[in-house]
């Protein structure tokens, strides 16, 4: 019942979503396959981003920058089948917008065949120029400041934003940067909250927070993390929701059990044959 009540719904835009600014809060979740997107359509989430961090959740990768498009573009395609409501926004992965015209081809190769609305990329001013050129084009983009995951080997690891002048002045820059050059939203992520309040104030476009406070205009986190499946301690930023990974092991060896004692499966999962087949068959 809930997910009609939500297919009946107009699809959110990027332009939808960036009207969304200062009204209520923007709710957005990663998902990488039908199911998930599906439930979180369900629930009402206004996002959903085919995330570069698939890699470490799906895909075994032990960091995102292991992700390819057409990693992205085969989990973005699952996904929009899925689902009618929230904008589905697909990463641009590592290196795939080193130029304007990498950005252009694997952009539109996410929106054509992975049937995104938007896509995500990472960096403040210093892609600006990237931004502007694909908004140019009609490909709505939605920018990321503060950590970011591509960028983990330059930074140090995953620590957080904008902690000091520089690094604060850092994000303020690059979020405006990307207003300017046209993105329709900015995820902040790993920056403190204070920070992430007062760009969310100063900028026209909504803020998307991860690790960035209450005071943004939206949050996003990642499913995997919200509902234990991530086999690793959730981030500090995160809160579990759920313990679906306990919940599928107890299942999983409840059904290994039955299997091995012979208890399942009974007369009640099988089929009956007409009377006299069996009799009648030939092994000749």
């Amino acid at each position: 019942m809930a997910h009609e009540a939500a297919s009946s719904e107009a699809p959110l835009t990027a332009s939808g979503f960036r009207a969304r600014k200062g009204a209520a809060p923007l709710v957005c979740v990663t998902a990488y396959d039908a199911p998930f997107a599906r439930l979180a359509e369900e629930a009402g989430v206004d996002g959903i981003l085919v995330g570069d961090s698939l890699g470490p959740n799906v895909l075994g990768h032990t960091r995102e920058l292991h992700v390819t498009v057409d990693d992205i573009v085969h989990h973005a395609a699952a996904v929009t089948r899925a689902v009618t409501a929230p904008l589905v926004l697909g990463d641009l992965p590592f290196m795939s917008y080193a130029t304007l015209d990498d950005a252009l081809h694997n952009a539109a190769r996410l929106v054509r065949d992975g049937g995104v609305a938007a896509v995500k990329l990472e960096g403040g001013a210093e892609v600006a120029a990237i931004t502007e050129g694909l908004t140019s084009r009609g490909i709505p983009v939605m920018a990321h400041v503060g950590l970011t995951p591509q960028s983990v080997l330059a930074t140090g690891g995953y620590v957080a934003q904008g902690v000091n002048l520089e690094g604060a002045q850092r994000v303020v820059d690059g979020a405006r940067a990307q207003e300017a050059a046209g993105a329709f939203a900015v995820v902040l992520e790993a920056v403190p909250a204070r920070l992430a309040s007062v760009v969310t104030e100063r900028l026209a476009i909504p803020t998307i927070g991860i690790g960035a406070g209450p005071n943004c205009d939206g949050q996003i986190q990642v499913l995997h993390d919200l509902l234990g499946l991530a086999f690793r301690p959730p981030p500090r930023h995160a809160h579990r929701y759920a313990d679906l990974a306990g919940a599928t092991r107890d299942a999983l060896t409840q059904y290994r059990d039955e299997v091995a004692e012979g208890s399942f499966p009974s007369a009640e999962h099988g089929f009956k044959i007409r009377r006299g087949v069996i009799d009648r068959l030939s092994f000749d």
